[in-house]
């Protein structure tokens, strides 16, 4: 007779969080003890702590900032702007009217293949509605109305109604499950500090230290580390959690995006300043 099959890791965990855990810190503590029993992988254990974490989460610190969006304006002809729209490769573009602030729609580069049938082709009939959402609107509530409304992509304005950025369906999922490769992924090393309209910057925490420096002005150093976040996680003496704080060589480090291997963002404010 066969014996009985092992319960599946699901069913593991369920029997571990029968003890019904009274807060979000007891349920995340239950759950690295199933890590650390091997009832579930790592992977598993991060998808989790995200999917835990986007409540918490707000699109100003995952959006992608004004100064980096690829737009389309609708003054120009197709001729102009459609080489700008293959060298890109993006699958969305806002499109404006002589001014960032004044987003009027969303083009789908697909929609650019009626340009090359032939006949009349007008830009502002292919337009998709452009939604606009606040910087402090939390990201689960953010994905629930991507789900509802179809929509892959959304400009965020600030308090005074200026356009701040843009966020993605893709950029709401990757908090969730990780580093996704979309379009609006940067490779420059420049592209992994952004620095906000109060001054402050916000760092990959993959930036090397040299990088770092040359940027921001400042003088870390460590013969241990090679970027940003290792030398961050050193200071700590522990891997931090998203909110915790510490200062060193002058500046003010804040973890923005971290989950149960890795810091992921920093937020970095000169010291003297805060």
């Amino acid at each position: 007779m066969d014996e009985p099959s092992k319960p599946r890791w699901l069913e593991r965990l369920t029997s571990l969080l029968s003890r019904e855990p009274e807060d979000r810190e007891q349920l995340l503590d239950l759950l690295h003890g199933a890590f650390e029993r091997d009832l579930m992988d790592a992977d598993a254990l991060s998808m989790i702590e995200g999917v835990l974490q986007v409540s918490d989460i707000q699109v100003r610190d995952i959006m992608i900032p004004r100064s980096q969006m690829d737009v389309i304006d609708i003054s120009d002809p197709p001729e102009k702007f459609i080489p700008f729209v293959i060298e890109t490769a993006h699958s969305r573009f806002p499109v404006i009217d002589k001014d960032k602030d004044n987003v009027i729609g969303i083009l789908l580069a697909k929609d650019l293949l009626r340009y090359y049938a032939g006949g009349d082709f007008n830009v502002r009939d292919e337009l998709r509605q452009a939604i606009f959402i606040p910087e402090s609107k939390r990201l689960n509530v953010l994905l629930r109305d991507f789900r509802t409304s179809r929509n892959h992509i959304a400009i965020v304005v600030d308090e005074y109604g200026g356009v701040s950025g843009l966020v993605t369906i893709e950029d709401v999922m990757e908090q969730i499950v990780g580093d996704i490769e979309d379009e609006y992924d940067y490779d420059e090393p420049d592209d992994n500090i952004m620095q906000d309209r109060d001054g402050s910057f916000r760092v990959k925490a993959t930036t090397l230290l040299e990088d770092f420096n040359d940027v921001i002005k400042a003088r870390l150093d460590d013969d241990d580390c090679d970027t940003i976040g290792g030398m961050v996680v050193k200071q700590f003496g522990h891997l931090p959690k998203r909110g915790e704080t510490i200062e060193f060589g002058g500046f003010r480090f804040e973890v923005l995006r971290a989950d149960s291997r890795r810091v992921h963002s920093l937020l970095v404010n000169r010291a003297s300043e805060t």
